[in-house]
């Protein structure tokens, strides 16, 4: 069944074809990748010499920001997605800052890229092994983990440490992997332990309506209105490795009121 998310075609806002359907959702995916493919490989093109300037910077935040901006271009080239931020912004500009999020879609990234402001993203190293994808991830500066590796998870997070020392957020998904049912899953320590060792603020996002955007095992896109909505930092000045339980469940609570608030105005996830 598709959900009644409204097409944006030409500058137009029309209902999904009932008739027909699969073949139009194809039809569509088609020019979703194409228009994908397009903006990386020419946004590659002018990322590279930026970043070739910025590179005794290990922060990049043009070459990261024009990564972003690419993503926010892809989400509003593909019409069978209406990707955007929800509410006002906090009067807050990320700095020393972990943001962390639910995760429920290979798409969260894309919808996630809509918030104002540079960040570094915390990857599974996989992703950076997809040409042009990849390369514009490095490019950025983001940071690669190999899950389960012990050793590849200490770098990164040292590589986080860096970052955040010169007041460049970094993006964490605590969850560390996509949640099948949109129900958040238990968080992992590592978020928490990194903003509590560095001194730096939690940002608690939540991400809704991103579940069907991008199908597991299909290489078509799906219908999708996909909303963020962002919480309230949370200091951890004075706190200790002991604080870490407490400083999950303070940001988890955040989250789930967030997801909350944001569901309901998502067919697909309501």
């Amino acid at each position: 069944m598709i959900p009644d998310v409204r097409l944006r075609l030409f500058g137009l806002s029309v209902p999904p074809p009932r008739r027909g359907a699969e073949a139009v959702r194809t039809a569509l995916s088609v020019w979703s990748w194409l228009a994908l493919a397009g903006v990386a490989v020419g946004g590659l093109a002018v990322q590279a010499p930026v970043a070739l300037v910025e590179w005794r910077n290990p922060s990049r935040r043009r070459a990261g920001r024009m990564v972003r901006d690419m993503a926010v271009l892809i989400a509003k080239l593909n019409p069978m997605w209406d990707f955007r931020v929800h509410g006002e912004l906090p009067d807050y500009e990320p700095g020393k800052t972990v943001v962390v999020s639910n995760h429920v879609s290979n798409s969260d990234a894309f919808l996630i890229s809509h918030l104002p402001w540079e960040m570094k993203w915390l990857g599974k190293s996989s992703l950076f092994k997809i040409p042009v994808v990849g390369w514009l991830m490095w490019l950025a500066g983001d940071v690669p983990v190999r899950r389960g590796e012990r050793g590849s998870v200490s770098e990164a997070m040292e590589i986080c440490k860096e970052h955040l020392g010169r007041d460049m957020p970094v993006m964490i998904f605590p969850e560390g992997t996509r949640s099948a049912t949109g129900e958040l899953l238990p968080f992992k320590d590592g978020a928490f332990r990194l903003a509590i060792d560095t001194g730096a603020d939690v940002l608690p996002i939540a991400v809704a309506g991103t579940r069907d955007a991008l199908p597991k095992h299909s290489w078509r896109f799906g219908y999708a209105r996909g909303l963020v909505a962002v919480g309230e930092p949370i200091p951890t000045a004075g706190l200790t490795p002991a604080d870490v339980d407490s400083l999950k469940a303070q940001t988890r609570e955040q989250i789930e009121r967030l997801y909350r608030t944001i569901a309901p105005l998502v067919d697909n996830d309501a």
